[in-house]
């Protein structure tokens, strides 16, 4: 039997700590979901939260426990989004002062956000690794205090907070999924469901192009990626924390991995049928219940950690998602290089209802026969069945199609 440094009771009392700070938030039924799944499926919303995820639950119970003297040298956090504006507005607050290393990329509504929640905001290096060394260099030489994302037990127990909301909203849960990064939230909900409910599954659920968490835990401890890079920016961490690992290991039932492909048809779902902007980490658990329909023991809770999403990145991924979805069809079709050629293709695909967005002629390839051109073209359609019978209709009229 493990014995972790926090307790339910002390989870407890953050959660009385964050009574209004954090809201608790909204559990939510998914009637779309719950057919897809074959149990029902409730969501609890974190994207609802204050600063738009879970992250001001453990930011707050961190800074909130700093010592007088450690409160006035102030604060330091490295991160490109959730994390940097719960420590902003936490500290806020709190009447600390903070200091956000962020990449110069990091998208402007995130860096404008944490400047209005109070925070100092430094535009450092190319990613949150560099901006991290700059936020620990920051820490060494002015001796602010350093509030990791992750790898400390008093932001795992703000983030347990959203366990025992889960046990209380939906005391019939049986399996609980969570969108895992570096692993705080996955850690603190497992520690405070597993105390009272040890029959409740706890699974994570990362991004299989950043995935840490399965070679770590068939290693038995944190292994880094030598390379990661996925659309879910709230959960690409290339390594487990050690604090969040140890629990992980201990207490989970196991961590999935979802392709880019499932987080974008989950990020459209939600858009489309849950009516909820929630941005691709957040997505995560949909990802893998509409990856694996049956495989979950439910009553199942998804939580949905956050809804920061950059609208460009919104639009590209949602883009991916349709294109995923069978929504979206982009063909290359050779026909005869002659008058009337094209009317007589796009007369096809006007009797089989695709939408053309674009149309682009290509003459010079060498495949091509002197009385040649293919035509690169984009449909909009209206899902896989009808993509195939659009391809089926153009070769039936002896088109040479190739996607």
């Amino acid at each position: 039997m493990h014995r972790w440094p926090i307790t339910v009771d002390d989870v407890r009392g953050a959660q009385k700590m964050l009574a209004g700070v954090a809201r608790v938030t909204p559990m939510q039924t998914s009637r779309h979901l719950s057919g897809t799944a074959g149990t029902p499926v409730h969501l609890k919303c974190e994207n609802l939260q204050r600063t738009g995820s879970f992250k001001l639950r453990g930011a707050y119970v961190r800074i909130a426990g700093l010592s007088p003297v450690e409160r006035a040298a102030g604060v330091v956090a490295a991160s490109a989004g959730n994390h940097a504006q719960g420590v902003a507005l936490a500290a806020a607050l709190l009447g600390v002062r903070s200091t956000v290393f962020m990449p110069v990329a990091a998208p402007l509504p995130k860096v404008a956000a944490t400047r209005e929640y109070g925070a100092e905001v430094r535009l450092h290096g190319a990613n949150v690794d560099q901006a991290l060394r700059a936020a620990r260099e920051y820490a060494e030489d002015t001796g602010a205090v350093f509030i990791h994302p992750f790898d400390h037990w008093d932001v795992i127990t703000g983030q347990a907070t959203v366990g025992l909301e889960v046990l209380e909203q939906c005391p019939e849960v049986r399996t609980v999924l969570v969108g895992t990064g570096g692993g705080g939230l996955l850690a603190g909900v497992a520690i405070a469901i597993k105390a009272l409910r040890p029959d409740v599954r706890v699974i994570g659920v990362q991004a299989a192009a950043a995935a840490a968490y399965p070679p770590s835990l068939a290693a038995g401890r944190p292994v880094s990626l030598e390379r990661f890079a996925t659309m879910a920016d709230g959960i690409m961490v290339g390594r487990p924390g050690d604090i969040p690992f140890d629990v992980v290991n201990a207490l989970a039932d196991g961590v999935l991995t979802v392709s880019e492909d499932a987080l974008s048809r989950a990020l459209l779902v939600g858009l489309e049928r849950l009516k909820l902007v929630v941005e691709p980490a957040g997505a995560a658990p949909i990802a893998a219940l509409m990856a694996e329909p049956g495989r979950f023991e439910g009553p199942v809770v998804a939580v949905l950690s956050g809804g920061n999403i950059d609208p460009q990145l919104m639009q590209r991924v949602l883009r991916h998602g349709l294109a995923a979805a069978g929504r979206y069809l982009s063909l290359r079709v050779r026909l005869a290089d002659k008058p009337g050629a094209l009317a007589d293709l796009l007369g096809v695909l006007t009797r089989v209802d695709a939408n053309v967005l674009d149309v682009a002629h290509v003459r010079i390839d060498p495949q091509l026969g002197l009385a040649e051109v293919e035509v690169d073209l984009h449909l909009e359609t209206k899902g896989p069945e009808h993509c195939a019978a659009v391809i089926g209709e153009l070769r039936e009229d002896g088109y040479v199609v190739s996607r």
